[in-house]
């Protein structure tokens, strides 16, 4: 009778098991090891193939000539720009998302990317331009801050030309991207000085609070996260959403072509880390689109408003 009872179970278990999507049954050898059958079925969004390779992009004719020169040093002329391994992903679902969102609101995400060094062949910042072109694909608003000229921080030169671009163009923002190499096992201090000299409040502004984070290392050894989870400490002490993914390039010398190479040189070659670089990109600008409407409601605490009150 057991017995009997033991196999009906069993049976009806499988019927159960048959019903559910393949990645969510149970392994039939070892047990469910990564407890599978706890998880939600997760629905794939539809992606709309005209979107697949849509660029986003700001067109030169409406660009502001000033800002594009400064702040858009990644830009490649259009014979590349249009060819080349960024135009070919596929970004179906977060271009939709990115066209829709400005079709309604007419309000493209701006986004602020910092790198931490001075070097020539920087590989922080040639990580930063390619960032950037990706953002740019997705029609961001796309400025890079060149830290060459900032003094380091003191109490005394908050009025410098420098520091107050720093400053404004936080302001402007509504997420950052932050690209530092590794060096000595930490962030470079020429990144650190970037952070140091933004504020958390000036007055009644907040330079940083609310606006998402994405993160990016490069190291010249092996694969490191020292320098990520700094980076993380950092955005969470500037009171920014951080998105759950980041992007640790290793031996980074190697990765990247000679600057005479295809696609205008000093690209990031394919392969696991690109991919990544692009899940990355991808994922911030959806969280910034999903969190953007509600940055102020997100940013509202009780002790401020109390200490508003007393004063």
């Amino acid at each position: 009778m057991t017995t009997a009872t033991t196999l009906t179970d069993d049976s009806t278990s499988c019927k159960r098991q048959d019903s559910l999507p393949s990645n969510l049954k149970t392994p039939s050898m070892n047990g469910d090891l990564n407890n599978t059958v706890s998880m939600r079925v997760v629905l794939q969004p539809q992606r709309h193939p005209d979107f697949a390779f849509r660029s986003l992009a700001i067109p030169a004719s409406i660009d502001d000539s000033t800002l594009r020169s400064r702040y858009r040093p990644f830009l490649l002329p259009d014979r590349i720009q249009y060819d080349d391994w960024v135009s070919r992903l596929e970004l179906a679902t977060v271009a939709e998302l990115a066209y829709n969102d400005f079709k309604t609101t007419g309000e493209r995400i701006k986004v602020l990317v910092l790198y931490g060094s001075l070097r020539q062949r920087s590989y922080s910042k040639l990580l930063a331009f390619e960032i950037s072109r990706i953002l740019w694909r997705l029609g961001c608003d796309v400025r890079i801050y060149d830290p060459h000229g900032l003094p380091v921080k003191d109490d005394e030169q908050h009025n410098h030309p420098k520091v107050q671009e720093l400053r404004e163009l936080s302001r402007w923002s509504d997420g950052h991207f932050w690209v530092s190499p590794e060096q000595h096992g930490n962030l470079t201090a020429v990144f650190k000085n970037q952070i140091d000299w933004i504020p958390l409040s000036t007055g009644s502004v907040r330079p940083t609070q609310g606006r998402t984070l994405g993160l990016a290392m490069v190291s010249g050894g092996s694969q490191s996260f020292n320098t990520i989870n700094s980076l993380r400490i950092l955005g969470r002490w500037m009171r920014m959403f951080t998105i759950p993914n980041q992007s640790s390039v290793p031996q980074a010398y190697t990765l990247f072509t000679d600057k005479d190479a295809d696609e205008g040189g000093s690209r990031l070659m394919a392969g696991g880390n690109r991919d990544r670089l692009v899940d990355c990109a991808e994922e911030f600008v959806k969280y910034t689109l999903i969190m953007r409407p509600h940055f102020a409601l997100l940013s509202d605490r009780f002790s401020e408003r109390d200490e508003l009150v007393k004063n």
